[in-house]
Parts: structure tokens; C-alpha cells; sequence
């Protein structure tokens, strides 16, 4: 069944009660959730599992060939039937690059309210996902459905990457260098959205930038001195780079002003156009980010935001840094930036902003 003939279907965000990683359970709350996974058992072909929140799991096949796998869904955050397929499977793939594979086939992954929504209307979702699915140049090779009350899609998505080149997040040593590869705001701009304030060109490039795939991963995962990787997400930059303290046991330094920032997000954030997962990944850092005095709530705001299918953040060796910055530009991230440092810890790993 679908929306009956004649009557206008709703935006697909209206159906949504969040849109994009910034449906992310808070970090805070999902570790309290996971607390009792850690005693499972660990085959020593696991190489990367849940220990430090990395970008997904990665499992030894041989001396050769590792298997890196990963899923990511989402609720609409664009009303655009095929432009959210485009974003929830960029997003999704982001994570096999992130660990410095190559994506080799992916799964399907869909929710829809059939009795609301058109066929047409799902079928572009389907198309969209499906289009960035062929330019990485992966079959989706199947999945699974379900009449669900709010939008759902994303993907399973599997990569291959040679055991020695897999990129974790818990990899960073002190004095490195941090490179991000796409500028910050993306939650800002889909709450400007919602709002309906939003212009054409400022919707023109969330959707470039959240379609963009991550593929210099595995060409940086080669590189000597490339230490560790990750991709900002739900979690935002605070979250995403306090993930890489912790797991390496480094301060990690950020020099706000070298941030990158997509164009108008500042002010849209000074307005108050920010999204609810902004404050709950606040909330969750606890005492571990240091801010500057009179430090900004728009910064603040833009620091947590909840990026969806955003950019990989590099840690390597200062030698290294033309090297990274040449992958990037080579694959069209003219946005990417050195954005900061890693350092030996007073104590616990945190987060300090300058």
C-alpha cells in the first residue's frame, strides 16, 4: 500500500524525529550499553573489534587479505528521496576507507513507512544509494527490508585491506600531526534546513560535501608515517578526536582557528540553528575538551557538531604531512587542513583546544 492517490506525501525529515548521524546514540550513553560486550570472546583473527569505538570491525583472512566490515543507517536528512540515499551511503562506506580499505560490495539496509511514503518515493532512496554504490565501484549484492514507522536506510558495507596497512583510530604518537579532509558543519546546516533557512547554494554544498566518498583512505593508509585514522561523524570533532586520545593515549591539541568550516556555518550557528546531538555529545565529553576562555558557543556548538559522512582525520608524523596533503588534493579535498597535534598527556588523554 502506499500514500493514497492525490494527497500530497510528507517531507521525508517530517517523518524523522532526528536526520543523519545526528541520530547517534550519545557517546556516554552507548559505552555505558556496550560495558558487558568486552567480556565476549576474541578470536586472534579479530584484529579490530570494539575495544576503541574504531570506524569498523576488521577480520584476518589470511597473510595477504584482511576483511573489513562496517554498517551505517540513518533517518532523512534531506528531503530529497534521492539525495538521502546518496548521503546515508556515502556515510556508510566512509568507514571502510576510514580503515584504509577498499570497499568491495555492500548490503542494503531499508526501513520505510510503506503505507505513507510512494514506491516511486523509496525507489529514488534505492536509486540514490545505489548511484554511489557504482561510482566506488561495488555491487550491492542484496539486504534487508521492513515496513518501519519513520525512514530508515544505510548500508552493510565490506571492504579488503592487507593486514599491515589497516589504519585504527588508537594508533596516533606523540608528535604527530593532525590533518583533517572536510570542513566542519554539516548538523548546522541540515537544522537550518529543518527550519526551512537554508539557501540553495548553502544546501548545494552540504550535499557535495556529504556525498564526497572518502576514497584517499587507502592511498593514505600506504603512505609511510600515517599512523592512525578515523572519520567525523555523529560524534562530532571533539568526539571523533577524543576516540583517538583515549585509544592512543595522547593528548590530542586543536588549533580552532586552522579548522576548516563549510561557508555560512558560523553564523548559522550563532542563530541558533544547531542540532540536539550537538548538546548531547557535549554533555557526554565530560571534563576531557579544554576550551580557551571566552571560547565561543557557536565554536562550542560547531566543535560538537554531528557531522554526517564527513571527513577522515589523519594522525602522521610531521615528514609526512606534504605526502597526506597531496593524496587530498589529488582526490579533490581542497578543504582538507592541518588542523593540530598530538601530545604526550599530563594524565588522562584529553582534548585541548587553543
Amino acid at each position: 500500500m502506499n500514500a493514497p492517490e492525490g494527497q500530497m506525501e510528507p517531507r521525508l525529515t517530517s517523518l524523522s524525529h532526528g536526520g543523519g548521524c545526528g541520530c547517534k546514540i550519545a557517546p556516554g550513553v552507548l559505552s555505558g550499553m556496550l560495558r558487558g560486550t568486552a567480556s565476549l570472546p576474541i578470536p586472534e583473527e579479530l584484529l579490530v573489534g570494539i575495544e576503541t569505538s574504531d570506524d569498523a570491525a576488521v577480520y584476518r583472512l589470511n597473510d595477504n587479505q584482511a576483511l573489513v566490515a562496517t554498517t551505517d543507517f540513518f533517518m532523512p536528512i534531506v528531503d530529497d528521496p534521492h539525495d538521502f540515499g546518496r548521503i546515508a551511503a556515502t556515510n556508510a562506506i566512509s568507514d571502510v576507507y576510514a580503515m584504509g580499505g577498499q570497499p568491495i560490495m555492500a548490503l542494503a539496509l531499508v526501513g520505510m513507512p510503506i503505507n505513507v511514503l510512494s514506491g516511486e518515493t523509496i525507489a529514488r532512496v534505492l536509486a540514490g544509494g545505489a548511484s554511489v554504490c557504482r561510482a566506488a565501484g561495488i555491487p550491492i549484492a542484496g539486504g534487508h527490508s521492513i515496513d518501519s514507522v519513520e525512514p530508515i536506510y544505510g548500508l552493510v558495507a565490506l571492504g579488503l585491506v592487507h593486514p599491515d596497512l589497516v589504519k585504527r583510530n588508537a594508533r596516533a604518537q606523540p608528535g604527530d600531526v593532525l590533518v583533517l579532509g572536510k570542513p566542519l558543519g554539516v548538523g548546522v546546516m541540515s537544522a537550518a534546513l529543518k527550519k526551512g533557512v537554508l539557501d540553495p547554494d548553502g544546501y548545494g554544498r552540504m550535499i557535495a560535501m556529504t556525498t564526497k566518498l572518502n576514497t584517499p583512505g587507502p592511498e593514505l593508509a600506504r603512505l609511510p608515517g600515517v599512523h592512525a585514522m578515523t572519520d567525523v561523524t555523529g560524534f562530532g570533532l571533539a568526539g571523533h578526536a577524543l576516540e583517538m586520545a583515549r585509544g592512543s593515549g595522547c593528548d590530542m591539541r586543536l588549533e580552532w582557528s586552522r579548522v576548516p568550516l563549510l561557508e555560512g556555518v558560523r553564523a548559522l550557528a550563532a542563530r541558533g540553528y544547531v542540532t540536539g546531538a550537538s548538546g548531547r555529545n557535549w554533555s557526554s565529553y565530560g571534563g576531557e575538551v579544554v576550551l580557551p576562555d571566552a571560547f565561543a558557543p557557536e565554536d562550542r556548538a560547531l566543535l560538537a557538531d554531528p557531522q554526517t559522512s564527513g571527513g577522515l582525520l589523519v594522525a602522521c608524523s610531521p615528514s609526512a604531512v606534504d605526502g597526506v596533503m597531496q593524496v587530498f588534493r589529488r582526490h579533490g579535498f581542497e578543504g582538507a587542513a592541518v588542523i593540530g597535534g598530538a601530545s604526550e598527556p599530563a594524565g588522562a588523554p584529553r582534548l585541548l583546544v587553543a
